[in-house]
């Protein structure tokens, strides 16, 4: 009876060891898998990269405070320029009130025609980190993605008709983690280009960024990167 018993036991512990190496092996597998998948998405991004001259979208940005339980939404249209190593964004927003946001020569300023009003902000030593994340998804490269951020795939998802995958980074900078605690990009899987952005902030607020009627490598004019101010606009500095 004694051996009987002892038997049952290690037939039972034997099956639980099984059980054990048979879920892990399924975690290798599926851990295995999306590190292909990764990997395959992040080279899509370098291809699209390399080819990267210009870029032009329709923007919908969707600003969510937890605090008030309030979304601000902004509409218009983005373009993007690789000059030689410099690279210019300028954005045109059209809803709720105009203000066009120029990026070009290491300067960013924030345009205000019904005030008429240049806010001028030197990006300084801050330069490459504020350029990396101008083109996140729109010319950076998969390398540089997993220079500034520990990235990991999450799953396929189609959005607004674009099969994507969804990445997930956090930001390797402490400093950047104060700002941003985690970016999720739904990355196009035939062009290696972000569709959709949510950028996670501090206090749960956070930033969605939809890009649509996406043109790639198009002629852009030297008018586009350029602020149409007149006589009256007055520049201003927030040091003075």
């Amino acid at each position: 009876m004694l051996a009987k018993k002892i038997g049952v036991r290690e037939r039972v512990r034997v099956g639980r060891v099984i059980a054990k190496l048979l879920v892990f092996s399924s975690l290798v597998l599926l851990l295995s898998a999306q590190d292909s998948r990764l990997e395959s998405v992040l080279k899509k991004m370098d291809s699209a990269a390399a080819n990267f001259q210009t870029a032009q979208a329709d923007f919908v940005w969707d600003q969510y405070q937890r605090v008030v339980d309030e979304t601000d939404t902004q509409k218009g249209t983005v373009y993007y320029r690789k000059s030689g190593k410099e690279i210019q964004m300028l954005a045109d927003i059209k809803e709720p009130e105009r203000k066009i946001v120029l990026y070009k020569e290491g300067k960013l300023q924030v345009y205000q025609p019904k005030i008429e009003q240049v806010m001028v902000y030197p990006a300084g030593g801050n330069r490459n980190e504020l350029e990396s994340y101008l083109v996140l998804g729109f010319g950076g490269s998969g390398e540089d993605l997993e220079k500034a951020f520990d990235v990991t795939y999450e799953s396929e998802e189609t959005v607004d008709g674009v099969a994507t995958a969804r990445l997930a980074l956090v930001p390797k900078s402490e400093k950047v983690r104060g700002t941003f605690t985690k970016i999720f990009l739904w990355i196009d899987l035939a062009r290696g280009i972000s569709v959709q952005q949510k950028f996670m902030q501090t206090q749960g607020d956070y930033r969605l960024a939809k890009y649509s009627a996406i043109k790639l490598n198009g002629k852009l004019g030297n008018d586009i990167f350029q602020l149409k101010t007149t006589g009256k606009t007055q520049f201003v500095s927030p040091r003075g």
